[in-house]
């Protein structure tokens, strides 16, 4: 018999607290102010990695893991819907699926934290942690084909650090919010430094606002967003997706506006034998009203292996040219496509997936005819592609177009009641911000929104309501220095400064 009872070790202690804290600076982003909240929350987590004396690189690599694994796996629980709720998927392999990924994108908040530890003496810590964390974050957005949902830039939209997107993105938002809460940390020895390092940031983030790079133009143009609110099990019978297909086709018919948007898969059938001929009914109805229109559709691609191949597609029809079609260039593992090796895990999931084909990353913009007017453009993204700002940037500037505002459409019925929409939404406020135009979200359940140049949130449906967001959006013209350069000069600063504490370090 034990004389006392057993009793939590301090190390365990320490990675429950370090856990409780990523899942706070997870939930402190879904707040009105988000963005501020998370700095100091930060603060916190660097001093109680900063308390770690241990040279042990597993004692080091589990403190550092510990807070990221709870960040992720409060802000992706909403996955545990779509694998048991939706996917009929076994409760504990659904729950095992959330940690594993949980785990995996937390590797990546590890590796940018040892700065706290390998370059304590240096006089530039903090700098150097920012520049880990960009480059960290950049690598979690390219590797196995990328997954950077959840980065600290998109509550940067309701944070201090949104003038910055203009110029260096979400990863400069992800900079200077890191480097931030360092120094907030170092106030409590270092006063001067600390008001004079707030004094530059504020002048920087002032100096910010004097230059804009995209401007209105033409008259604002009159759009209408259909918000259907079909249950994702609904899409899995005949019936189901003929209610879908009706919805759909009976509200875009009857619409006035100048563009009306559908969400993704709104019409959930091959586009190649659409029933009730619905796309020559929307293609009469674009024509006699003068408007265009933008769904989503299965597209069908030949193929010399098979003969034919499905997409996601995004459909648009105007009055006056011929249809136009943007495939998902950007596809989500296990959803849209099965990485090799992993055919037995979709199996585990009772519902019926697509391995789609992957459409081009560079394809023409949707052009909206005006009465009148010189037509507009319009940058397409599906669902998961709004999170790759790097690539949406790249598009923009390649394209022998002028992008006047950006569509996403969504369905997020996947997900539930959870935090997801919110998330996505954020995204799309982000994207906002680093191109300069205006954001139109359609989606199935929500969050149905238009979205200003600055970020904000001008509109948008109540969730999980059937119904059409009418609005006016002004359209703009011109380019960002983050579309004309993307992540170059923010990766080139975090190089450097990485390599100039790497030899600073060799000196010591």
């Amino acid at each position: 018999m034990l004389d006392r009872p057993l009793l939590l070790s301090k190390k365990s202690w320490g990675l429950i607290i370090l856990f409780v804290l990523g899942a706070a600076l997870a939930a402190a982003a879904e707040l009105p102010y988000g963005g501020w909240f998370q700095i100091p929350l930060l603060s916190i987590i660097w001093w109680q990695l900063g308390k770690i004396e241990s040279s042990s690189i597993k004692k080091i690599a589990a403190a550092c893991m510990a807070f990221g694994v709870g960040y992720f796996t409060l802000g992706l629980w909403w996955i545990y819907i779509s694998l048991h709720d939706i996917g009929r998927m076994n409760a504990v392999i659904s729950c095992i699926a959330v940690l594993l990924l949980a785990s995996y994108t937390a590797i990546f908040f590890a590796a940018a934290c040892l700065p706290i530890f390998y370059f304590r003496r240096s006089s530039f810590q903090g700098l150097i942690l920012a520049a880990c964390w960009v480059l960290a974050e950049y690598l979690r957005s390219t590797l196995f084909t990328g997954f950077p949902w959840l980065g600290l830039a998109e509550a940067q939209v309701n944070g201090p650090f949104a003038p910055i997107a203009p110029y260096l993105g979400g990863l400069g938002c992800t900079f200077f919010a890191v480097w931030s809460s360092w120094q907030l940390l170092q106030l409590r020895g270092h006063l001067l430094r600390g008001i004079t390092f707030a004094i530059c940031i504020g002048t920087l983030l002032q100096l910010s606002h004097v230059w804009s790079f995209t401007q209105p133009v033409g008259e604002p143009l009159s759009v209408e967003l259909i918000q259907g609110n079909f249950a994702q099990n609904l899409v899995f019978s005949r019936e189901g997706m003929f209610k879908q297909i009706l919805f759909y086709e009976n509200t875009m018919r009857h619409s006035q506006a100048e563009l009306v948007v559908s969400p993704e898969t709104a019409l959930p059938w091959p586009e190649s034998n659409m029933p009730f001929d619905v796309i020559e009914h929307l293609q009469n109805a674009a024509r006699d009203n003068h408007t265009a229109l933008l769904f989503g559709v299965i597209g069908v691609q030949p193929n010399p292996v098979d003969g034919r191949e499905y997409s996601n597609r995004a459909l648009g029809l105007t009055d006056n040219s011929a249809p136009y079609q943007y495939d998902k260039s950007h596809l989500v593992p296990f959803g849209e496509f099965i990485p090799p090796g992993f055919h037995w895990f979709v199996e585990l999931f009772h519902v019926p997936l697509s391995d789609f084909a992957r459409g081009p990353l560079q394809q023409p913009l949707f052009t909206i005819p005006r009465q009148g007017q010189n037509p507009l453009n319009a940058a397409i993204t599906i669902c998961y592609e709004d999170v790759f700002g790097t690539e949406l940037a790249t598009r923009l500037r390649h394209s022998d177009q002028q992008a006047n505002l950006l569509i996403n459409m969504t369905n997020l019925a996947w997900f539930g009641a959870s935090q997801a929409p919110t998330q996505q939404l954020r995204l799309s406020q982000l994207r906002s911000l680093e191109t300069g135009l205006p954001s139109l979200r359609a989606t199935n359940t929500g969050v149905t929104a238009i979205v200003s140049p600055n970020g904000i949130v001008e509109a948008q449906l109540n969730q999980f309501t059937q119904g059409t967001l009418s609005a006016t959006v002004q359209a703009y013209t011109g380019k960002t220095p983050y579309v004309r350069w993307g992540n170059a000069p923010i990766l080139s600063l975090s190089c450097l400064i990485l390599l100039l504490g790497l030899m600073q370090r060799r000196r010591f």
